[in-house]
């Protein structure tokens, strides 16, 4: 049995911030935090300077990193490659996300998802299918040729996906309440983006079992005084979360931190990274449905200018909340640990220390750097061998 205790750092377990504790860790689960005097004396020790502890992050939204694009890489290798890539920046699950193609593409993902769970890839949590069944008006950087509106046909082939957990995007406009709540009854988690719906068309939607908004304020109908919109009704409902992206370019700083104080039930907002391929990679463009998208600035656009995802790993939407917007540490944390955790019925497993949880967790510095990742016990090395404590760009 390997057991050990790590001590000298707070520790953030997912609810609160623990002073003067421990981290015990026994066979690559959490098996407690206690008082850091109240230790066996035959345990082994070792003492952090300073900084917190905290749980890896959980990003239920990353469309590829390590050079690699999930929709391109419909593969174990590509899952892979992209969970590799996360890791090394404290996100130590994570759900590949596919985004709107052709069916063959979509499945293909799917398949890949369900062989990596199956392989026990570390870091892999499910997947995430972010279209086609969404809204043309507002697909941003998704492919318009192949947006289309759900059947039943593919309700039922959804539904017959063996797989957990399967989080859905879906617009108002491309599905019905009764095919949301067909896909609820099934396990599938339905989110709603790139939506131009009515409040009362996504409030019906949460109704009929919805249970989260996707990257709010992005692709969707805004915050009217008469109109609502898409995020009227996120904000307003306290049964349904919200992701959004704090980078600094999807949203402005003034709209992030509104959101957060307006948002209605406690702890239903989530950070996402919403990554690309250039996360961990050198790469400055890629290919995204047959059109060049460049980074410049920490910013990727498309060559007509719409913003394409994100160049930033879940550690840096964490510094962004805390330093930017001026979050204290415990609340950017839980939206990056134990909120996602929670929407994604996982809490038992991830996003907390906890005992019985996998023993998955970070050492971020007093500065917030990433100073350290543990995945099921184990410190993650980077390629040369070295701890981890990157930036998203190599």
């Amino acid at each position: 049995m390997t057991r050990f205790a790590i001590s000298g750092a707070d520790i953030f377990d997912g609810v609160r911030t623990r002073r003067n504790a421990a981290l015990i860790v026994a066979d690559g689960r959490i098996e407690e935090v206690r008082e850091a005097l109240d230790l066996d004396p035959d345990l082994p020790v070792e003492r952090l300077n300073g900084g917190t502890l905290a749980p890896g992050f959980v990003d239920i939204q990353v469309n590829g990193g390590g050079g690699v694009l999930l929709n391109d890489r419909p593969d174990v290798d590509g899952v892979r490659a992209i969970c590799e890539a996360h890791a090394a920046f404290g996100t130590t699950s994570l759900l590949p996300t596919v985004i709107t193609d052709r069916e063959e593409v979509t499945f293909a993902a799917i398949d890949a998802v369900k062989t990596a769970l199956a392989r026990h890839v570390p870091g892999c949590g499910g997947i995430h299918v972010e279209g086609p069944f969404i809204a043309l008006k507002r697909k941003g950087a998704h492919d318009a040729a192949c947006v289309r509106a759900m059947t039943d046909e593919d309700v039922a082939k959804l539904c017959a996906v063996d797989l957990r957990p399967f989080l859905i995007t879906v617009a108002t406009e491309s599905v019905t309440p009764e095919q949301i709540a067909t896909l609820t009854r099934a396990g599938i988690l339905v989110s709603i983006g790139h939506c131009d719906g009515s409040y009362e068309d996504v409030s019906a939607a949460i109704k009929a079992g919805a249970r989260c908004v996707t990257h709010l304020f992005n692709a969707m109908s805004q915050l009217g005084h008469r109109t609502p919109g898409v995020v009227g009704a996120a904000l307003d409902s306290a049964d349904v979360w919200a992701s959004i992206i704090a980078d600094g370019h999807h949203v402005h700083p003034a709209m992030v931190d509104l959101a957060l104080r307006a948002k209605k039930g406690e702890n239903r907002m989530i950070a996402i990274s919403d990554a690309m391929p250039t996360v961990g990679s050198a790469g400055d463009v890629f290919e995204l449905g047959g059109r060049r998208a460049t980074r410049e600035n920490g910013r990727l656009t498309l060559d007509d200018g719409t913003l394409a995802g994100c160049d930033i790993s879940l550690h840096d939407a964490v510094r962004y909340l805390a330093g930017e917007i001026r979050l204290p540490l415990e609340e950017a944390l839980r939206m990056a640990t134990a909120n996602p955790a929670r929407f994604l019925r996982r809490e038992t497993e991830r996003g907390f220390l906890r005992n019985g949880a996998a023993a998955d967790f970070v050492w971020l510095r007093d500065d917030l750097s990433l100073g350290r990742v543990w995945m099921n016990g184990r410190e993650r090395r980077n390629e040369k061998g070295g701890r981890g404590g990157q930036t998203a760009r190599p």
